[in-house]
């Protein structure tokens, strides 16, 4: 798996990563078996960028991904969690989180939104004991929207003071926005910035965001590079997601003209959305979700398959 420098952090991340949402059941529940074989395809894969969150199954995630790379050599791969969740006691629990959440677990616990110094000091405290590792490579303060201020104020510079300290390797937020993230950019020391949906193939709207961390020396993580699911099939279907909703009909027809493009020059669209993230000079990795060892596989295959220059052309 090709490799690229992560910014200025001297970090060298793949130029795909293994999104860990899924492995916290996101959805609908799997195995810890199933689980452990995703990672393993993946690490088999060449794939060394791990990517998760507190908020992923309550934890979940985090326990399984530690689990699944507790024999693997730490300094051999690049590990990334979130701030801004706080798992605390659910003080009247359903029974599952999948209505609320997202994820299909129990919901003993429940999310309390914290960007306090504080709040992301114990945040990452716990990240480390469920993934079982003493560091972290990659901190993002994680879906900030209702608390801009208090994440340029409060939470970055609180993982700025944790990564001089060298306690973590590089600062990051994580957003399915760009005009946030372009404020942390030029108001903050980040390092890296994981922008979800708002730079694929059909969504291109981020690409001022991009512009500026390029300019500036900050990496991009270009997450759900198939906009939940719309690029993710060959034709985009009747009922096809996008911004984890049904995609609105231009939008899906758009993504149909799309796949049109990719067919005549006989790429499928996941294919194409995959690689173009990359075609940015800011971007240094596609980090896609992959709850399977099925999923890995295709990932992997698709950053590996040979795209004509000519698709970049046509779909501009």
């Amino acid at each position: 798996m090709p490799t690229r420098p992560l910014g200025r952090t001297g970090l060298t991340v793949t130029t795909l990563g293994f999104g860990a949402s899924g492995i916290g059941n996101l959805g609908y529940p799997r195995t810890d078996l199933d689980a452990a074989r995703a990672v393993g395809a993946a690490w088999d894969a060449g794939i060394r960028v791990f990517d998760t969150a507190p908020h992923y199954g309550l934890g979940l995630s985090e326990l399984r991904l530690g689990d699944a790379l507790r024999e693997r050599p730490r300094d051999a791969y690049v590990l990334s969690t979130k701030v801004g969740r706080l798992l605390r006691p659910h003080p009247a629990p359903t029974g599952s989180d999948l209505a609320a959440g997202g994820f299909a677990v129990p919901d003993d616990l429940i999310r309390v939104w914290d960007f306090s110094a504080d709040g992301v000091s114990r945040s990452l405290e716990e990240s480390l004991v469920r993934l079982g590792v003493d560091r972290i490579d990659i901190v993002y303060v994680h879906d900030p929207d209702d608390a801009v201020d208090e994440a340029v104020s409060h939470a970055i510079p609180a993982l700025i003071r944790l990564r001089d300290q060298g306690v973590i390797g590089a600062v990051g937020v994580g957003m399915n926005q760009w005009q946030a993230p372009l404020r942390m950019v030029r108001e903050t020391d980040l390092d890296v910035v994981m922008l979800a949906g708002r730079y694929t193939l059909l969504d291109r709207s981020g690409e001022q965001l991009l512009d500026e961390c390029a300019r500036r020396g900050v990496a991009v993580v270009a997450a759900a590079p198939f906009n939940s699911g719309v690029l993710a099939r060959p034709w985009p279907a009747d009922g096809a997601h996008f911004n984890y909703a049904p995609a609105p009909d231009p939008v899906l027809q758009q993504a149909r003209r799309l796949a049109e493009t990719c067919q005549a020059q006989n790429v499928t669209l996941p294919v194409a959305a995959l690689q173009f993230p990359l075609r940015h000079p800011a971007v240094t990795s596609v980090v896609t979700g992959m709850g399977s060892a099925a999923h890995v596989a295709a990932a992997a295959a698709a950053m590996r398959s040979t795209v004509p220059t000519g698709l970049w052309q046509a779909t501009g």
